[in-house]
């Protein structure tokens, strides 16, 4: 059995609001809103969740919700507390993805300067590699992703996260980007398109650009 450092699961929901919702009397949202972010609350007592809208950037979600956790309990339990909730009577999970964090088999030769923690939008993906570039030799695919790693380094301000769903979800990566500048993000992908590694990408959709803010202002945005 290889020597594999693990971390946390990653939990990635995206929630799409029933317009019905917004017909209800305004006191009724407002208890149901509330209502909600304290079951949100609840269960970031020891595994927060983090909040992103998606308002003006998605048509089919409105709100997306980040959690890593040891267990995967954890997302059961945040879960199964918001379908019993009100609002989660008019909430479509439209989107799921369950992955690991883990340290990556290959070597990166030092990350890029890390500018800080906090950062105001995040750009998620699912991505599947071909079938190809499993039939590469390690060396081969080292010496394509050392170019992947030398692109990434160029770019500091967008802070670059690599999950692993093989075996849990029906994708095999979850990428997360956060950066403060969105168009920093679409300067990257455009360098790593022309890298040798690009080639062997299946599918990398769908995109997400969230906006990241407290759950009472994305769920005010929602409604």
């Amino acid at each position: 059995m290889p020597d594999i450092e693990y971390d946390n699961f990653l939990k990635i929901a995206l929630y799409k609001l029933d317009s019905n919702f917004r017909r209800l009397d305004p006191d009724e949202r407002s208890k149901a809103k509330q209502e909600f972010a304290e079951v949100v609350a609840v269960n970031s007592t020891e595994n927060p969740v983090r909040t992103y809208s998606t308002v003006g950037t998605r048509a089919d979600a409105e709100l997306m919700l980040v959690q890593d956790s040891k267990t995967v309990d954890t997302f059961h339990s945040l879960s199964r507390d918001i379908n019993k909730s009100f609002l989660g009577s008019y909430l479509e999970q439209s989107y799921s993805y369950l992955s690991i964090r883990r340290k990556s088999r290959y070597k990166h030769g030092g990350g890029a300067l890390k500018l800080k923690d906090n950062y105001k939008y995040m750009v998620v993906y699912p991505m599947t590699k071909t079938r190809l570039w499993y039939e590469r030799s390690m060396q081969e695919r080292q010496a394509m992703m050392n170019d992947h790693f030398r692109v990434g380094k160029n770019y500091p301000m967008v802070k670059i996260n690599t999950s692993y769903a093989f075996g849990l979800d029906d994708t095999e990566f979850v990428l997360s980007f956060e950066m403060d500048d969105p168009s920093d993000f679409t300067s990257l992908v455009m360098d790593l398109r022309e890298v040798p590694a690009a080639q062997y990408t299946l599918t990398e959709i769908p995109i997400f650009t969230t906006i990241k803010m407290p759950i009472e202002e994305a769920l005010d945005a929602m409604v």
